[in-house]
């Protein structure tokens, strides 16, 4: 074991809440039965990676679900973010590239819902990224559009948020934008998978380099560091998108490489104030008005 990490286990048994503590948020799994494919999976342990700093990286997620940050209702906007954390698809941040940042959203009256999607770069892994990453994250769009009532979500503000990898599994879901499957048996089936707006942090290549865009790419929110070789293919991305048609924002932070993430802890940098930016661009499309 390396020094200063510990590696936790932790039983996900597949119900539609998991055994948390109470004051935890909720957890729920995409699919109540496992992943497609995949249900002989479901109860196997994730990992946990945990730092000192109390932070942590996840491996071995055969059961993907989201953990659900929902605002008050007296500040619920209606928009919803379902976010997925970076990690090289080999692990997965769910601190700084998730909860934290969910956090946030929901005090500003923005659900979130961080996203455990499967890994295609894992050690002996048999997950695709633009096939089990993909349809994790169009069954989490789907999913939060099935509950829409139940948690103060309008239906038509479903978005996504994804950090390095997980950027690319935003981009392959948008490239991917399937209707609602009428008639089908499962009635998460049914709802439509395109988000309404995305946003790529330090986003990888995959879904984004050498793609077509089309003025049917959803309302598009970009930040990278200028220190990041991201910011090549992103600044190519946000150029792409305003030749389409598309709606956008971007922004290249001065003296900063990959991995920003959020942290509350760190708010003296311009790049720490990224999450506000990404506030006034849902303003700005008309997502954050109610009802």
């Amino acid at each position: 074991m390396r020094q200063g990490f510990l590696s936790l286990l932790i039983l996900y048994c597949g119900l539609p809440l998991l055994a948390q503590a109470a004051d935890d948020p909720p957890v729920v799994p995409l699919w109540e039965k496992g992943a497609p494919g995949f249900e002989d999976r479901k109860n196997e342990k994730e990992q946990r990676n945990v730092k000192t700093s109390g932070e942590y990286s996840v491996t071995n997620v055969h059961n993907p679900y989201v953990t659900v940050f929902l605002p008050p209702k007296d500040k619920a906007t209606g928009a919803a973010v379902v976010i997925a954390p970076g990690g090289g698809h080999r692990e997965l941040w769910v601190k700084h590239e998730g909860e934290f940042v969910a956090k946030w959203l929901s005090e500003h009256g923005v659900a979130a819902f961080v996203l455990r999607y499967r890994l295609g770069r894992e050690k002996d892994t048999k997950y695709k990224i633009a096939e089990h990453a993909l349809q994790d994250g169009q069954r989490a769009v789907r999913l939060v559009r099935s509950r829409a009532k139940e948690w103060g979500v309008n239906p038509s503000r479903v978005g996504m948020m994804g950090f390095s990898a997980g950027g690319e599994v935003v981009a392959l879901v948008c490239r991917n934008p399937e209707k609602g499957k009428e008639g089908a048996e499962d009635p998460v089936e049914q709802e439509s998978c395109r988000p309404d707006f995305e946003a790529l942090i330090y986003s990888g290549p995959q879904g984004i380099v050498r793609q077509t865009v089309t003025k049917e790419t959803p309302p598009t929110f970009i930040g990278v560091g200028d220190e990041d070789g991201a910011a090549v293919w992103l600044v190519e991305h946000y150029q792409a998108l305003k030749k389409a048609g598309v709606s956008c924002e971007l922004h290249v932070y001065a003296k900063t490489p990959h991995g920003f993430g959020y942290r509350p802890s760190k708010t003296n940098r311009p790049v720490d104030a990224w999450p506000q930016r990404f506030y006034e661009f849902l303003d700005t499309q008309g997502m954050l008005k109610k009802e």
